[in-house]
């Protein structure tokens, strides 16, 4: 049990109480207990853990740390999230976005010209993800994961319909490519060893596919499918809810999350958009 003691002349809020617990790494459920002891400094904070050496920083730091804001913070953690990926996005993919375009599924997605053969592709590597993300999920005991079972927000079904439909009409059926397989390995050792991460990956994949997947995949089946609409972009009841429930729960669950996690999650954005983007430029192979 890690112990802190704060100097009789230092004056913080009662709010304060949980923040020392993330400036120092440590979980919500440590006890944090005041004492009118001389054991730092004037105006700065004494630090004892597990039976350690105390450790001393300034009050003066712990209170500046505690004020930065982080854009969107305000707003529960999912509206950080959504802030760092629209960055990561190039001006020509939203608004928000600040990277300039240098491959064709980085530029507007009029002017693309897909194939039917990439398209299916595509929906073969996603169904390979999906299903392990869904996989992991329902087979979870970690509460972390547990909660998200059953979101409405899934697609591994809607995409086996798909491909029986493509099947159907007399398309060949591929494997999996290298795309699709890397990123499930990769999501399989998040989930064993990397929860902050992990919940990064399921944020920006099911939350793309609602908004600019969307978008993607009524101008691809305007140019190669006679505007077909695919079960992978239709769900049972309305998606904004659908999409407000998950919010609510990814904010509640980073609650018991320490800055520090939080910032691990945030810098992960990047992977899960090089890895989402190596499976889009599927379509135009």
């Amino acid at each position: 049990m890690a112990t802190t003691r704060l100097n009789s002349s230092c004056h913080f809020p009662s709010s304060t109480r949980l923040y020392f617990e993330s400036y120092l790494g440590l979980r919500t459920t440590a006890r944090i207990s005041y004492a009118r002891t001389l054991t730092a400094p004037r105006g700065y904070l004494a630090v004892k853990a597990n039976g350690g050496q105390a450790s001393v920083v300034t009050a003066a730091a712990i209170m500046e740390k505690q004020q930065k804001k982080y854009p969107g913070e305000s707003k529960g953690f999912v509206e950080e999230m959504r802030f760092v990926a629209m960055r990561l996005h190039t001006k020509d993919q939203a608004r928000e976005g600040e990277k300039e375009s240098k491959s064709p599924e980085e530029g507007p997605v009029a002017k693309w010209e897909p194939t039917v053969e990439g398209y299916l592709q595509f929906l073969v590597d996603s169904k390979l993800v999906y299903d392990t993300l869904e996989g992991i999920i329902d087979d979870s005991n970690f509460p972390t994961y547990a909660g998200f079972k059953n979101t409405g927000l899934e697609r591994a079904e809607s995409l086996r319909k798909d491909l029986e439909w493509f099947k159907e009409q007399g398309y060949e059926i591929p494997e999996p490519m290298a795309p699709g397989k890397t990123y499930s390995e990769y999501l399989k050792d998040l989930a064993e060893n990397d929860p902050q991460a992990f919940i990064c990956h399921f944020y920006n994949i099911y939350f793309a596919h609602s908004a600019g997947g969307q978008m993607i995949g009524t101008k691809v089946s305007e140019k190669i499918l006679d505007d077909k609409e695919l079960e992978f972009y239709k769900w049972d009841g309305h998606l904004s809810q659908l999409l407000q429930n998950v919010r609510q729960k990814l904010n509640k669950v980073a609650e018991c999350w320490t800055r520090e996690e939080k910032n691990h999650c945030l810098e992960e954005t990047e992977k899960s958009f090089k890895f989402s983007g190596e499976i889009l430029r599927l379509i135009l192979s």
